[in-house]
């Protein structure tokens, strides 16, 4: 069996069954996409829309593809055809922009709130008064041709786990929050998505749904995640 394969299957039978794996195959071939989805593998993260899009153009129609970077509004027209999830949403407008585009597909297009929870200042993403306005804001009544699945965030790149493990802690209560605020009775909210290769146990721990793996699948490269 080749290397990618056996990253599947031991992810496969490693993660619980309520957490979805995000294999992150960004900078990666065709073939070793292909890889792991002859290991049964169907869901694919990507975060460069030009990338993307002719990756999903090439391979198997029925992959799963997560948008997991920083998406710019002129460019969701070019993926709002056929992206199942986007993992890093941080504006109104954004948000709209997607509507838009996902109407024009005749499609409901699912969206997670990204939130600023590292040190970093580098790193996108919402505070809590941030995503409440845009929650709250009139127009959110319009966009039917979204959906908000939950939160995403990335801790700080630190090797010091109790502070990784207290970022993961603050998005599972930002995700409480607003359930309990705005989403009480919308199943859909459910998502939970922290964790990659380096610290997705801390993450499981602290409660995410949905971690992204990059390198611990694919193996390093000069732009593994």
């Amino acid at each position: 069996m080749e290397p990618i394969a056996q990253n599947i299957q031991s992810f496969t039978s490693e993660l619980p069954e309520h957490i979805t794996l995000v294999a992150v195959s960004k900078t990666k071939p065709n073939e070793d996409i292909l890889e792991a989805y002859h290991a049964g593998h169907l869901i694919f993260g990507e975060n460069k829309v030009q990338d993307l899009a002719a990756k999903a153009a090439e391979l198997p129609k029925d992959i799963e593809w997560h948008f997991i970077g920083h998406l710019q509004r002129n460019k969701v027209k070019y993926i709002a055809p056929f992206v199942s999830l986007i993992h890093a949403v941080d504006s109104l407008k954004l948000l709209k922009e997607i509507n838009k585009q996902a109407q024009k597909n005749d499609r409901v297009i699912s969206c997670l709130l990204q939130f600023h929870i590292a040190s970093e200042e580098s790193k996108f993403g919402l505070n809590m008064e941030e995503a409440k306005a845009i929650l709250s804001h009139p127009d959110m009544g319009n966009l039917k041709h979204i959906s908000i699945g939950g939160v995403m965030g990335m801790a700080s790149y630190t090797t010091d786990q109790e502070q990784i493990k207290k970022e993961f802690a603050q998005l599972k209560t930002i995700f409480t929050q607003l359930k309990e605020d705005f989403f009480k009775d919308h199943p859909a909210f459910k998502e939970i998505s922290m964790g990659m290769s380096g610290d997705y146990k801390i993450a499981i721990e602290q409660g995410s749904t949905m971690i992204r793996i990059g390198s611990a699948i694919f193996g390093l490269r000069a732009c593994a995640i």
